[in-house]
C-alpha cells in the first residue's frame, strides 16, 4: 500500500510494514534479514523457515578451520538458541519450503503445513553441483553443509590420496587444508590456473607455485569425465584427454545450483537465481536475499549474483530496510562485493569483481615478494582490487573500485 504524502515536502511517507513477513532460508542471508527487521523497531509476525536443523552458521569456516580441525562445530554457529529466541519470532528448522502461492500469500512447509505471509523474502541460497551420477558413489563429496564438511573431514583423517575436481575457492581452500592435513592431493581445474577465474593467470599461477611449493599436484585446463569405482565406492577419476588419476576420495567443487525448484509455478521470477529489480525486489511481495538473489545492478545495469558471506549479510540489511521504506521510498542496493581466501601462508583478498576483467596491473609489491596489491580494469575503468598478504594497502584502493575510476599505476595513497 502506498505512503501518505507529507504535504510539506510531497514525498511519500513510509506505508504501514507488512503485518506478517516470512523468510525462507535460515542462513546468514536470512538471519540478517530478521534482525534487521528487529532492530529498525519491526514488531509485527516473524516467521524463519531452514531445510536444515541447525541454528543459522557461518560457511566459510567449512573448507578452512572446520575442514582442518581447528575448530569444532559449535564455533559456526551465527548465534546462539537465546540470541535467536530475544528476536521473538517463529522458527521452523529442519523442513524446507517445498511451495510457494503467491496469490494466497501462503508457503507450503514439508512437513504439509502452511505458513501465511505478507511480504516473503527468499534467502534459500545455492547447493553444491554434483558430477552426474555420483550421488551415491562412498568417497565423493561435496562441501556446502555442516554435514559435508564433517564427512569430508572424517574420510580425510587417514591421509587418503584425494583428487579436488574445481579450482575454485572451495577446491583450492580444501587442497590447502588437505594438503596440511597429509593427504597426497591432485587439483584438478578447467582454467588455466588455480582460481582462475577470480584471479587471472599471474596471480593464479602464483597461487599454483604455493600449491606445488607444498606439494598438490595440479592437472589444469582440462576436464574431469567420470568417476571410477570399486565396489560401490570411489577409486579415482578419468580425465577427459583419457587419463585416469587415483583416488580414495574425491571432492567435486564444480560451482552451486540457486535453490529456486519450490518457486515453481508461482510467478516469481526465476532465472540464474530469484530476479529481481535493483531494491531486491522480485514483485508479488517478494524479495530476495543471498546467493539465490540475482538483482540489476543500478550502476553496472547488468544483473548480478554473487556467492558471498559478506554480501549475503548486507543484502539481508538492505532487504530489511527496503521492506519496511516501501517501494517508493527503496533504495538500490549497490555494493562493493568483498571476499577472502585463506591458503597455507597466502591471504588473498577482493574488492570488486574481477570477472570480465579485461587488465590486469600489479601496482603494489610483486608475485616474486609474495605481497602485492592487484587492481582489475574493464574498458579502462576498474572494477577490482586484489591483495595478497596486503590487507591494509589494499584497503585504500576500495574507494576507486566503488567510483568506477580510472585505472591507476601507482598507490592510492
Amino acid at each position: 500500500m502506498p505512503g501518505r504524502r507529507d504535504p510539506g515536502t510531497g514525498v511519500s511517507a513510509a506505508p504501514a510494514p507488512p503485518s506478517r513477513i516470512a523468510v525462507v532460508g535460515a542462513s546468514a542471508a536470512g538471519l540478517s534479514v530478521v534482525e534487521g527487521l528487529r532492530r529498525q523497531g519491526y514488531t509485527g509476525a516473524l516467521t524463519l523457515i531452514g531445510e536444515e536443523a541447525h541454528l543459522p552458521y557461518d560457511r566459510p569456516p567449512l573448507s578452512k578451520q572446520l575442514l582442518s580441525g581447528a575448530w569444532d562445530t559449535d564455533r559456526l554457529r551465527l548465534r546462539g538458541r537465546d540470541e535467536i529466541a530475544a528476536l521473538g519470532l517463529e522458527l521452523r528448522l529442519g523442513s524446507p519450503a517445498v511451495a510457494l502461492d503467491t496469490r494466497a500469500r501462503e508457503i507450503t512447509v514439508a512437513d504439509g503445513s502452511l505458513v501465511g505471509y505478507d511480504a516473503l523474502v527468499v534467502a534459500t541460497g545455492t547447493r553444491a553441483r554434483r558430477l552426474p551420477g555420483t550421488e551415491s558413489v562412498r568417497g565423493v563429496h561435496v562441501l556446502r553443509t555442516l554435514e559435508d564438511a564433517v564427512a569430508l573431514r572424517e574420510g580425510l583423517a587417514t591421509r587418503v590420496r584425494l583428487v579436488v575436481v574445481g579450482g575454485g575457492f572451495v577446491g583450492a581452500e580444501a587442497a590447502a587444508v588437505a594438503r596440511g592435513l597429509g593427504c597426497e592431493v591432485t587439483l584438478v581445474t578447467d582454467t588455466a590456473q588455480p582460481m582462475g577465474d577470480a584471479l587471472g593467470d599471474e596471480l593464479g599461477a602464483l597461487l599454483r607455485t604455493v600449491h606445488h611449493e607444498h606439494g598438490v599436484r595440479i592437472d589444469s585446463g582440462v576436464l574431469v569425465d567420470e568417476v571410477l569405482t570399486d565396489g560401490g565406492r570411489a577409486s579415482g577419476v578419468r580425465l577427459a584427454d583419457g587419463r585416469t588419476l587415483a583416488a580414495d576420495a574425491v571432492l567435486v567443487g564444480i560451482g552451486a545450483r540457486p535453490n529456486t525448484e519450490w518457486l515453481t509455478g508461482s510467478g516469481v521470477p526465476v532465472g540464474n537465481g530469484v530476479e529481481c529489480d535493483a531494491t531486491l525486489y522480485a514483485g508479488s511481495g517478494v524479495w530476495a536475499a543471498g546467493d539465490v538473489a540475482c538483482w540489476l545492478n543500478a550502476r553496472t545495469g547488468e544483473p548480478w549474483r554473487i556467492e558471498h558471506r559478506t554480501n549475503a549479510a548486507e543484502q539481508g540489511l538492505a532487504v530489511a530496510r527496503n521492506i519496511l521504506a516501501g517501494p517508493e521510498r527503496a533504495t538500490p542496493f549497490d555494493p562493493v562485493p568483498y571476499v577472502w581466501s585463506d591458503q597455507y601462508d597466502l591471504k588473498i583478498q577482493i574488492y570488486g569483481r574481477t570477472r570480465g576483467a579485461d587488465e590486469v596491473r600489479v601496482v603494489e609489491g610483486s608475485t616474486a615478494g609474495r605481497k602485492l596489491v592487484a587492481l582489475y580494469g574493464r574498458n579502462g575503468r576498474t572494477c577490482a582490487a586484489v591483495g595478497i598478504n596486503m590487507a591494509r594497502a589494499l584497503r585504500g584502493y576500495r574507494a576507486q573500485v566503488a567510483a568506477a575510476a580510472p585505472l591507476l599505476t601507482g598507490s592510492a595513497a
